[in-house]
């Protein structure tokens, strides 16, 4: 079937300035689609902030960059209660979690006290202050960006906070030709100022709403429970997909399903989402410098061992 326009459109305005790249936009639509938040985990220098800024002024939507350091507190991010001496009361004066699009720049060189303000406005699209609610968005989507653990001055991600994430990305290197393009053209500079709005936000959540409505037959559910059950019998593995998990991992088909202009999920959404929805979910007994990359090897043989629906 082909894809809606809206989509397709959107997809194009990214790409026109995030070469080489197919998957990795491809990935950021479905999770922007199924209402997710999108961890960009890769070394420095490969357009994940690039990226962030790109969707954002794709959907003309508000956008803010927290940039994440060691020193910083949750009410920097959240905002915080000023008192006002003439009127006598405070009055809350708004954080940068309050856009439709928010980039949380090296999540993982922040405190873990700093991490954690995050996870209600993650969780629930709201903030809580000093005893009153705030709402956020719609749209609100935050996208965070992580350098390796590996790299001097980054913090673990607890695992309550990666659960968070609908979908883990990798951005990786480019290929020769698009590095070429990029060398020559410098799209990320020239054409991220001058880039025109793709979609505007009552489409976007009209897209989402219709995200709801796609079919899952009674095989695929069968086929996402098989799936992790399986990570929480694996050996291998300390912890395995959580029901939240899960329900990530259906969610996610459902908009790429709907990515490729369908109503129904089908088995080959849910296998080509695994990795990305569930790696960074589970935890492996091994401590490796890249548990990410055992734990997809790990879920490859699950995924192999799991008999999809004809």
């Amino acid at each position: 079937m082909a894809k809606l326009q809206e989509i397709l459109r959107l997809q194009e305005n990214i790409e026109s300035v995030i070469l080489g790249k197919t998957e990795a936009v491809r990935q950021a639509i479905i999770a922007l689609l199924a209402g997710g938040h999108v961890l960009l985990e890769d070394v420095p220098g490969v357009g994940k902030t690039v990226l962030a800024r790109t969707i954002a002024r794709s959907l003309g939507c508000s956008f803010s960059r927290i940039q994440l350091t060691p020193d910083l507190l949750p009410t920097d991010i959240l905002g915080v209660s000023i008192y006002d001496a003439r009127s006598g009361q405070f009055s809350f004066k708004r954080g940068p979690i309050f856009a439709n699009i928010v980039l949380a720049d090296e999540i993982n060189r922040t405190t873990p006290r700093t991490q954690s303000a995050l996870l209600e406005a993650m969780n629930e699209s709201q903030v809580s202050m000093d005893g009153q609610t705030y709402r956020l968005g719609p749209p609100f989507m935050v996208i965070a960006t992580q350098n390796p653990f590996q790299f001097e001055g980054t913090y673990f991600l607890p695992e309550n906070q990666l659960d968070r994430f609908m979908l883990r990305i990798r951005m990786g290197y480019p290929d020769r030709q698009a590095e070429r393009r990029i060398l020559e053209e410098q799209p990320s500079r020239n054409r991220l100022e001058s880039l025109p709005q793709a979609m505007d936000s009552p489409t976007l959540q009209a897209l989402q709403q219709r995200v709801v409505s796609v079919r899952v037959d009674g095989l695929i559910m069968d086929y996402v429970i098989a799936i992790a059950q399986a990570t929480r019998l694996e050996e291998q593995l300390a912890l395995g997909l959580s029901p939240r998990g899960a329900l990530a991992l259906v969610q996610a088909a459902k908009a790429a399903a709907l990515f490729e202009g369908r109503q129904y999920v089908v088995p080959d959404d849910v296998k080509q989402l695994v990795k990305p929805v569930v790696a960074h979910r589970v935890v492996t007994k091994a401590l490796t410098q890249d548990s990410g990359q055992a734990a997809e090897a790990i879920l490859d043989k699950i995924l192999q061992a799991t008999a999809a629906p004809q």
